[in-house]
Parts: structure tokens; C-alpha cells; sequence
């Protein structure tokens, strides 16, 4: 699918702000699902400095600061993205959730997987008993990492409630677990949180929902607006049921706010332990005691446009 998005951040301060730092992940990545065909990022007023770098993982971060006063800030993001569907790989031959487990513990002079990191707990995505007692169904003695993903994604769906404005950026994501009901980051955050208390890798992805489904297609939630989804890491299996590190990870995307796979209609920003690695915009002000904020988010399917592939 060709995707055109538009992201729309305003902040309306009272009194104005005399100086500000920014730092905004609002330039999807390039990467085998999808290709950042065009981007660009307008700002009012005019920063005074403007910089935009790829992080530890890939990720766009514009850093942006201003150093003269102002009482509103607009940031606009304008992308178009040429969408695959996923490649989630045969989904049988992933290994079992224990010798993934297995492969993130501890070997002297074992090879270094980079996925380790994202087995480790986060400010918003902790290990904790009672996410592993609730994970624990959906992991039975050698079942394929892929499938108990899945079952524990259909499982948090039917526990939670999305509820708008139920939770803030902030809500622990035990906090949300407990009272049954969040946003899609709390849903993400869940899953993410259920997979590490298991010993299991598993990341955090921001990104887009095509806004207007196809015809006959229902509306997804979190369409309306940026999204967030989990990703679990699914490496594949060799005949003896070990992990085969010849062959590449496979990282699952599954969002649980809408108990399914991501496909062609997912955009993705940004991807990071949790919330607080990638948020959209982000920032320290001087000034602006008080702030109104507004957020628009459009994903529209166009014609493809094949002298942009």
C-alpha cells in the first residue's frame, strides 16, 4: 500500500516560552515492511537549530531547540510510505519459548544477540510476578515462541478494555493491567511486560493505523491517531529444536489493542524498549506556565505512483 501520513502537534502557551529543547521520532524508519519514499518536518516557529540523527536503534530523532520567546509551537510531520505486507515467516518453525529463554542467559564466550537487550525490564514495561502468573497459560512446555506470543496477545485483548483518556503517558503498566482498561500503550506495554517477566525478549513499536479502512473492513482502534503495538522476538528452529543463529531473527508484530498481526495498513515510527525510548515529541520549556495541546493524525491510502517505488 502507498500511505500518506500527516501528523499535526500544536502547543498553545500562556505566558509564552522564553527558550526550548525538542526532540521528536516523527520520521518512519526505512526497513524490509516498508519504504520512506518522502518526509518532511515543518516547525513554527523557525528553530534556531535543527538536527536529525539516527539513534541506538535506527530510529530518526530531530533534535530542535528555539532561544527567542513564542506562544505557539507547531511541529508537522508529511510522510508517504510504501507498505509491504509483514513477512511474520512460518510461524511453526519458531523455537520454543524456553530455548529462547535459554539464549538470553549468560554464556562465557557465547556470541552476543542484540535482542538480549529488550528482555531486560523498563521504566514503562517492568518485570513483575503478576505479569509472569498471567503469561504463564500461554506458555506451555515446549510450545513454539510465535504461537505463545499470539495466545497471550488474544488473551490481554480479552482482559483489557480500550478506554480513551482512561490512562496518562505516565500510567504504570501494572496500574493499567490491574484496573483492566487503557490506551493502546498500555496494551503494548502489557504484552512487552508478560514476555520479559518470562525471561522473553519483546519491544516497543510506535508508529500509524491507516485511518479510513477498505470498504467492508472495520475501522481499527487507534486509527485516529498514532498507535503502538509489541514485538516479540521469534527466532527460528533447527531440526533438533535448537535456535538456528544462521538465519535472521524473525521479530513477531503483534497489537493487542486489535488481536492481530500488523500488516500492509501499519506504519511504523519508531521502536524502542518502551513509551519513553520513542515518544513522538518530547521536551523542557522556560516559560509557558500553562499549555493547551492538540494532536492530528491522518493515514490515507493514495494511488500508487509507480515513478516513487
Amino acid at each position: 500500500m502507498l500511505l500518506q501520513i500527516s501528523h499535526e502537534t500544536r502547543y498553545e502557551y500562556s505566558p509564552p516560552v522564553e527558550n526550548a529543547q525538542h526532540i521528536a521520532y516523527l520520521r518512519p524508519l526505512d526497513q524490509s515492511e516498508q519504504r520512506l519514499l518522502q518526509h518532511a518536518l515543518d516547525i513554527s516557529p523557525q528553530p534556531a537549530h535543527l538536527r536529525t540523527v539516527q539513534d541506538i536503534y535506527g530510529n530518526y530523532r530531530s533534535h530542535f531547540s528555539f532561544s527567542s520567546s513564542h506562544e505557539r509551537l507547531i511541529v508537522r510531520a508529511q510522510s508517504l510510505v510504501h507498505t509491504l505486507s509483514a513477512t511474520q515467516g512460518e510461524l511453526a518453525d519458531s523455537a520454543a519459548w524456553e530455548r529462547v529463554r535459554e539464549h538470553g542467559q549468560y554464556q562465557a564466550a557465547a556470541p552476543w544477540d542484540a535482542s538480549i537487550e529488550f528482555a531486560f525490564p523498563s521504566p514503562c514495561a517492568p518485570r513483575h510476578p503478576g505479569f509472569a502468573e498471567f503469561a504463564r497459560p500461554s506458555f506451555s512446555a515446549g510450545r513454539p515462541i510465535a504461537e505463545a506470543a499470539m495466545d497471550l496477545m488474544s488473551r490481554i485483548h480479552r482482559h483489557m478494555r480500550y478506554e480513551s483518556h482512561s490512562t496518562e503517558v505516565h500510567t504504570p503498566a501494572l496500574e493499567a493491567f490491574e484496573q483492566r482498561r487503557g490506551v493502546c500503550q498500555d496494551f503494548a506495554h502489557i504484552l512487552i511486560a508478560c514476555c520479559r517477566s518470562m525471561g522473553l525478549p519483546a519491544r516497543y513499536v510506535s508508529g500509524y493505523l491507516l485511518t479510513t479502512p477498505a470498504p467492508g473492513q472495520p475501522r481499527l482502534i487507534g486509527s485516529d491517531a498514532s498507535h503502538a503495538w509489541a514485538s516479540v522476538y521469534c527466532p527460528p528452529a533447527d531440526r533438533q529444536g535448537r535456535i538456528d543463529a544462521s538465519l535472521p531473527g524473525l521479530w513477531l508484530n503483534l497489537d493487542p489493542t486489535n488481536d492481530r498481526l500488523s500488516g500492509s495498513d501499519y506504519v511504523t515510527l519508531a521502536i524502542g524498549r518502551d513509551y519513553l525510548d520513542v515518544s513522538p515529541l518530547r521536551g523542557v520549556i522556560q516559560g509557558g506556565g500553562r499549555h493547551q495541546l492538540s494532536v492530528a493524525v491522518t493515514v490515507s491510502a493514495v494511488e500508487t505512483d509507480q515513478s516513487l517505488l
